[in-house]
């Protein structure tokens, strides 16, 4: 059986993964965006948004890990039901921006990987501490 640790470490992980892959998706979209003739892709008005909005949610590089991350938020909301939020809340965030991290760094992202492996680091720390 798993424990609600070890679901709310689940769930940050979950999120921290699909956080990396949507924003390599958003940048995908903006590169399809300023492909494209400023003729086709300028449309004003809340119509405009919408269509944009909808461009990027049929790309399927954003809208998949978009729908796993919203699972994971209902897992989430499933979770503090039987956890205390002071308890839910720290573990599960920290685990995410952890993850976000080290899943930006497994995709090649550009950052400083020395105070990002620290930062990762303090934060296993930190939950570890959290959850003893």
């Amino acid at each position: 059986m798993i424990s609600e640790i070890e679901k709310m470490i689940g769930v940050g992980l979950v999120w921290g993964s699909t956080n990396s892959l949507m924003r390599r998706g958003a940048l995908l979209w903006e590169q399809k965006l300023q492909s494209t003739p400023p003729a086709s892709r300028d449309q004003r008005g809340v119509i405009g948004h919408v269509l944009k909005w909808l461009d990027l949610l049929l790309l399927w590089q954003y809208s998949v890990p978009f729908l796993v991350n919203l699972t994971a938020s209902a897992a989430f909301f499933y979770i503090l039901g039987d956890s205390p939020i002071s308890v839910a809340v720290p573990v599960t965030n920290a685990t995410t921006f952890a993850a976000t991290a080290a899943s930006a760094i497994l995709l090649g992202e550009e950052m400083r990987i020395g105070p990002a492996l620290l930062g990762i680091a303090l934060i296993v720390l930190g939950v570890w501490i959290c959850i003893t």
